[in-house]
């Protein structure tokens, strides 16, 4: 958080001054690089849990000013441990026509963020009263209501979720990557605005993948829907960082993804298992997207479910110690929201159960589990409690979690901070 004031006396005046400074740094780091450090991160394939750098799962890891840590205090000690455990998940729900019953078993399991999917031309008025009907079954803790995070792939082209009366036909990434940065940061507040209007308050959005030109369509996941802003680091980082500050200043959390990257693949982790990524390193060019947006105060980062030979051939980057905790937190120094792919149903995962999946994710640093099948939730939980009652240092990650997804909440004007 970047607020120093010592009392919020509004949610909107939270979410407006946690706001404004992305914007600034966004600016001033888009196009921007940033020196890495030296380290061993992918020298050797020898596997994360004999290495050293692993970092301890220190729930006070996470800066934030003491009027933050005094609003998310009282909203985590309000908490059960069911509510606690909730807060890690993002449940699918669709956009268009919601299922009553998959929306029980969120509530049911105190799911604390929503994904809205699939295709909607509904419009902004109808989707902000979904959103509405969402919002006011949302969780309390300690006589506050939680505030759910609403998100949806807002990124344009063949990926716009939320489409009819009042939301913008977005271009894909290529077209908006031909547009000067001032352009796109202009039209990005414009797409956050309506995004806004609608309830949404996270985007799954910028695209930091960069697709070599020689790849091209042949990259399924990116290149084969032109996601990519570019070829280039240089015009992914420059026009990632304009998208994201475009939506920092009306308001709006963004994500960056596909961390590490997944413009070096073929195969789409959505539909294909095995997905390997045999030539990025803890050094390439590509992570350049990342360590800008990272600068630039990013709230989220999404991680990919590819294997990543040259930095940890043992794990998926999603359940890679080496992935998230040295080289997403170590050596890149982000402080916010580390969140999954999909691991809901995504085949990339499918030889690992979802009570697996969620442990393994929370277990190498991970923070938020997007599964868009609402139906893997309930093993979800269960098996992140069972976990914790057995595991001080896996309860210790899990509690960190939380506190840094209740401060993005913050941050977004979801909690009463009176």
């Amino acid at each position: 958080m970047t607020s120093r004031v010592r009392q919020i006396r509004s949610r909107r005046s939270t979410a407006l001054r946690c706001a404004a400074p992305l914007v600034t740094l966004a600016l001033a780091a888009t196009g921007c690089g940033a020196s890495v450090t030296p380290g061993r991160i992918g020298d050797s394939p020898r596997s994360p849990a004999t290495t050293a750098a692993d970092p301890p799962p220190a729930a006070a890891s996470t800066p934030s000013p003491t009027g933050a840590t005094t609003c998310t205090d009282r909203y985590f000690s309000g908490m059960t441990t069911a509510q606690r455990v909730g807060q890690l998940l993002m449940g699918g729900i669709s956009a268009a026509h919601p299922d009553q019953a998959q929306l029980r078993t969120l509530r049911d399991h105190h799911v604390g963020a929503i994904m809205l999917t699939g295709r909607s031309t509904a419009g902004v008025t109808a989707t902000r009263k979904t959103v509405d009907g969402f919002q006011s079954k949302a969780d309390q803790a300690g006589g506050r209501r939680v505030g759910l995070l609403v998100a949806t792939d807002q990124e344009g082209g063949q990926v716009q979720v939320l489409n009819g009366p009042g939301f913008s036909a977005m271009p894909n990434g290529l077209t908006q990557g031909s547009w000067s940065t001032s352009t796109l940061r202009s039209q990005a507040a414009g797409w956050a605005k309506q995004l806004k209007a609608a309830g949404v308050n996270l985007n799954l959005a910028p695209i930091a993948d960069v697709v070599p030109a020689g790849l091209g369509t042949r990259n399924k996941p990116i290149g084969s829907f032109r996601r990519e802003y570019g070829h280039t680091p240089e015009i992914v980082t420059s026009h990632s960082g304009a998208f994201a500050a475009g939506f920092a200043q009306s308001g709006v959390l963004t994500t960056l993804k596909h961390f590490p990257g997944l413009g070096q693949v073929i195969g789409n982790t959505d539909v294909t298992a095995n997905v390997v990524d045999s030539v990025t390193t803890a050094n390439s060019a590509g992570l350049e997207p990342f360590r800008a947006g990272i600068r630039a105060g990013s709230p989220f980062v999404m991680v990919s479910s590819a294997t990543y030979t040259k930095i940890d051939p043992n794990h998926l980057a999603a359940f890679s110690p080496t992935v998230i905790g040295q080289l997403l937190r170590g050596r890149l120094g982000f402080k916010g929201v580390v969140i999954s792919d999909d691991i809901g149903n995504a085949v990339a995962v499918r030889s690992f159960t979802p009570a697996q999946r969620a442990v393994n994710f929370i277990e190498a640093g991970g923070n938020m589990i997007l599964t868009v099948r609402p139906s893997t939730v309930p093993a979800m939980t269960q098996a992140i409690e069972a976990r914790m009652r057995q595991d001080a240092s896996f309860r210790a990650k899990v509690n960190d979690s939380v506190r840094r997804i209740l401060a993005a909440k913050q941050s977004a004007g979801l909690l009463d901070c009176h």
